[in-house]
């Protein structure tokens, strides 16, 4: 046999003397994340409180030992604080004090108990496992209604605003920043066409993460002295290195700390300052989207004239919060086909199909012939091409049924691709203005 080196394995272990910031991080392993922590260690430990190794006095007295959370088992706490930190665990059902908070006021009505389990069993359903019949029988229904009511539907609609010429000017940018900057000038760009960018209006950015969508449409604001306009940001987190806050004029921005589903628009009191209202948002994942939708339309006493979504992330949509189920419903299509649906759609963006740790290990093993090669994959009833195909035609279908429930809410609504395909696959947006209000479109 040849002397074949071993494969290289994960480092484990630290070396402090080439690795400074090992002397002050936690030496803990975190497998689920492929790295050390990055907690502070204990005085005179290798290790941070979370994951400081049982000694015998922790062994000996159980108020010493470290406990998961029942709240959230991904963290440990001290046995003898546990009462203690159930009150201050960010975990923890927090009971708001603030009028707009309406806990699963958007959520959509809860489901039966059978209902609730039957959906509970499907999400746990396996696309190779399905037996022939059902798989195909879906994704005929899937083909029918996507020529029936989507098919030649979709306009382009690729527009750019001024307002950010200059960072795209930025040949040093990689291609995610670019991306990103692309998408938010094509946003930007289709409310300017549309007449939106006016005087008295809040733009509520629903998912609004860092901001970076509202800090260029607060720019365009100020730069057009729109200043009784505001730009007002939700999301349920708080992060850090948030682009607002790099605005100079910071009074045009607001930004709500709150869950889309426990969200009461007409109790915001940052509404009151304006005339109207303008939803939009840029990459709203999945259930968020139709919680957003609810928080709009179900809330008729605060009216939102015009809405801008680009969506993505459908397989992260639930029966529960999905606005088009009547649709879907008398389509002929049932709850557990909604979600293996749900389940087909990532065919449309996951490129080959294969998993990062997959694609991993076949590169690994095509490197080294002498390494084991990985299990084969379960067998595919369709080939890539039809994968894809189908993904994207579950996307639009579930999109579809966004769009009846609008118009049966008194919106005029379409969807329509914003930027090109090689720029990002999640290229549609829902488009969505009130019936009664006439056009007032610039010159594109």
């Amino acid at each position: 046999m040849d002397d074949a080196s071993p494969a290289k394995k994960t480092k484990m272990t630290r070396d402090i003397e080439s690795d400074p910031q090992a002397a002050v991080s936690c030496a803990h392993w975190v497998h689920r994340k492929k790295r050390f922590c990055k907690m502070t260690v204990n005085k005179g430990s290798l290790f941070c409180g979370a994951h400081e190794p049982p000694t015998e006095e922790s062994l000996e007295n159980s108020e010493a030992e470290r406990i998961p959370c029942p709240l959230d088992p991904k963290h440990t706490v001290f046995k003898r604080k546990l009462a203690k930190h159930l009150t201050i665990c960010n975990a923890r059902e927090q009971t708001s004090t603030v009028s707009y908070i309406v806990k699963d006021i958007n959520a959509g009505e809860e489901l039966e108990l059978n209902s609730q389990q039957e959906i509970d069993n499907c999400d746990k359903l396996k696309l190779h496992e399905l037996e022939d019949a059902e798989f195909f029988s879906v994704i005929e229904k899937v083909k029918q209604l996507y020529d029936t009511h989507i098919a030649c539907q979709i306009e382009e609609i690729h527009l750019q605003h001024a307002s950010l010429e200059e960072p795209l000017s930025h040949e040093e940018y990689g291609l995610e920043t670019r991306k990103h900057l692309v998408q938010t000038s094509a946003l930007l760009g289709i409310l300017e066409h549309d007449g939106q960018l006016s005087e008295n209006t809040s733009y509520i950015e629903f998912g609004a993460g860092k901001g970076q969508l509202a800090f260029y449409l607060a720019t365009a604001l100020d730069s057009q002295q729109l200043l009784q306009s505001q730009v007002v940001l939700v999301d349920r987190l708080s992060l850090r290195h948030k682009k607002d806050n790099k605005l100079a004029n910071k009074e045009l921005v607001q930004r709500i700390r709150a869950d889309i589903a426990d969200l009461k628009m007409s109790e915001l009191p940052e509404l009151q300052r304006t005339q109207r209202n303008v939803a939009l948002s840029k990459h709203l994942c999945g259930a968020a989207t139709d919680l957003t939708l609810r928080c709009i339309l179900d809330d008729p006493a605060c009216s939102t004239e015009y809405i801008l979504i680009a969506l993505c992330c459908h397989h992260r949509c639930s029966w529960r919060s999905y606005v088009g189920k009547s649709w879907l419903q008398g389509a002929g299509l049932t709850p557990r086909q909604f979600v293996i649906m749900t389940k087909m759609v990532s065919w449309a963006v996951c490129g080959s199909g294969l998993s990062r740790e997959r694609r991993k290990a076949m590169a690994e093993a095509e490197a080294d012939p002498q390494k084991e090669q990985p299990h084969p994959e379960p067998t595919q009833r369709l080939n890539r091409e039809e994968r894809e195909l189908i993904g994207y035609q579950c996307k639009r279908v579930l999109d579809y049924g966004r769009l009846e429930h609008l118009k049966a809410n008194g919106y005029d609504a379409s969807l329509k691709f914003y930027v090109p395909r090689d720029v990002t696959l999640e290229n549609v947006i829902l488009l969505a203005r009130r019936a009664n209000l006439k056009c007032n479109k610039t010159d594109s």
